[in-house]
């Protein structure tokens, strides 16, 4: 039976990074939460926990939720995360079965080694260490000018207020990465400068 994929009661940021201390895997939180991480502030509620690693360090962070059950999303389904499924979509589903609830969303993104790789586009490359940033508690997150490519290709209204949230702080750096990347992946955005 595949649970109900409305069920989402996330953790917080601080919960996973409790149970992912040590565990040797470049890790990050992503998505509206890393925007908030940025800032220092919860700037709006969150109905999911996202959370990215390198695909195929993917088994040493899922180990360490060993009461969770885990689902591939993907083509408008969630399945059980069979190797097959695994190697389909990006999208890992933690479930909660004792609680009946969704707790987190694990992204498995492309790689090369410490280097991260674009599912939009495999020339936007960059080093783990220099796009995860550290949180006053230390959590990892995604740096804010790859958050916002990503968010750039629904615009929903929670993605418009993150950008408007972060994009006074960016910093030149950050706005030109983004810029440029907008460019590649989504020629004359709106959030283009």
């Amino acid at each position: 039976m595949t649970p109900d994929i409305e069920a989402w009661q996330p953790w917080h940021p601080e919960q996973v990074a409790e149970r992912l201390e040590g565990v040797g895997v470049p890790w990050y939180v992503a998505g509206g939460w890393a925007i908030d991480l940025h800032l220092g502030e919860e700037t709006r509620d969150h109905e999911d926990l996202e959370l990215a690693v390198p695909r195929e360090r993917f088994e040493p962070v899922a180990g360490r939720f060993p009461e969770l059950a885990f689902y591939v999303a993907g083509g408008g389904q969630v399945v059980p995360a069979t190797p097959a499924a695994l190697g389909e979509h990006h999208q890992t589903w933690a479930y909660d079965t004792a609680a009946g609830a969704w707790r987190f969303d694990v992204f498995r993104e492309p790689h090369d080694g410490d280097t991260w790789i674009s599912r939009r586009d495999a020339s936007l490359r960059r080093p783990y260490g220099e796009m995860v940033l550290l949180g006053p508690a230390g959590i990892p997150y995604l740096s804010p000018e790859v958050v916002l490519l990503f968010k750039a290709k629904h615009c929903r209204p929670k993605d418009e207020q993150d950008y408007a949230a972060v994009a006074p702080r960016l910093t030149s750096g950050q706005r030109a990465w983004l810029d440029s990347a907008l460019e590649l992946v989504h020629p004359g955005h709106a959030w283009i400068s």
